[in-house]
């Protein structure tokens, strides 16, 4: 893991990215913000009250050089953000409305990105993926050609690295939602300097079983290879055939894929939730993450049972996605 992050901690330096983070009075994110400024990888701004963060920091002794404090109640800049933020609602709200919303931390923080104030926005920590997503969704929306945002995690094992999607936002996804999730699912994985070798999962590997489920998913697979006609992707299979060269031979000898995928794309919410804390738990591998896609520009969703080092990593990654776009 250490190889991992510190591969994009090169990288982001010298890169002066600014990282929101909306929930600036929570420990375990005014610990990172602390430690990101001082590694000098990425310029922290925190939302909330000024005098209350200061103090806060005094107390669990963190330093605040490097790290920008905005309160959106008395912030500068606040008739600019809520006339934007009128204008990308397209009428759905008035003045007296959006200065109300932009009070929340997370609309704040990210209108903050959709200004060109922040590069990216990481929360989570102390709000529901709902509430770090739905203002995302609203404000920065998705990028040209993709439809839906789908959450990835990253599985790390010594020096093994694998992406497992959608394992945060979709929960029944149909053929051309799992293309798209495939297709930016390798981009993902392109970041963290990985080939990737996508598998789309299902309980049938090659048609061995026909039913509606399998079907969709051979049928992601075809609409994957047209989005991306140079992706190396294939399905349906099952995990084994996917992932043991020794299975893959027997089950799918003339598939592109050997038993060597790192690009694991679940046919649904409940399928790819249940395989990441599976391998989290039984297979001792960290799951960074969720990481979101799809969104024009970086929003990234914490667990609330999140660790400062959750944070940090979480952080680094956003500003990772941010330098790329």
């Amino acid at each position: 893991m250490g190889d991992l992050f510190t591969g994009l901690k090169e990288k982001l330096s010298g890169q002066n990215l600014r990282i929101v983070f909306p929930e600036g009075t929570d420990e375990r994110v005014l610990r990172a913000a602390g430690r990101l400024a001082a590694d000098g990888v990425l310029m922290p701004i925190l939302v909330g009250n000024i005098e209350r963060i200061q103090g806060l920091a005094r107390d669990w002794d963190v330093p605040l050089e490097n790290v920008e404090i905005y309160d959106p109640s008395s912030f500068a800049m606040m008739d600019e953000l809520v006339a934007a933020f009128v204008e990308r609602r397209k009428g759905k709200v008035n003045e007296e409305q959006a200065r109300q919303i932009l009070l929340d931390e997370n609309y704040f923080g990210t209108m903050l990105v959709y200004a060109n104030r922040a590069d990216g926005l990481v929360s989570g920590a102390a709000h529901s993926t709902a509430e770090t997503v739905r203002p995302a969704l609203q404000i920065i929306k998705t990028k040209e050609g993709v439809k839906k945002t789908s959450g990835v995690f990253i599985m790390v094992r010594d020096d093994e690295k694998y992406v497992f999607a959608d394992c945060a936002i979709n929960i029944a996804p149909d053929s051309q939602d799992l293309a798209e999730i495939a297709v930016e699912s390798a981009k993902t994985a392109r970041m963290f300097d990985m080939e990737p070798r996508v598998a789309m999962l299902s309980f049938s590997t090659k048609g061995s079983a026909v039913s509606p489920e399998t079907e969709k998913v051979s049928k992601a697979v075809e609409e994957a290879k047209l989005r991306d006609p140079l992706l190396v992707v294939d399905g349906e299979f099952q995990f084994d055939a996917a992932f043991v060269p020794s299975v893959a031979a027997k089950k799918a000898p003339t598939s592109p894929l050997q038993g060597d995928a790192n690009v694991f794309v679940f046919p649904s919410l409940e399928a790819g939730n249940i395989g990441y804390k599976i391998a989290q738990r039984l297979g001792n591998f960290e799951a960074v993450g969720p990481i979101l896609q799809g969104l024009n520009r970086p929003v990234n969703d914490l667990s609330r049972g999140c660790s400062e080092e959750d944070v940090y990593k979480l952080a680094l990654i956003t500003a990772s996605q941010a330098l790329i776009r």
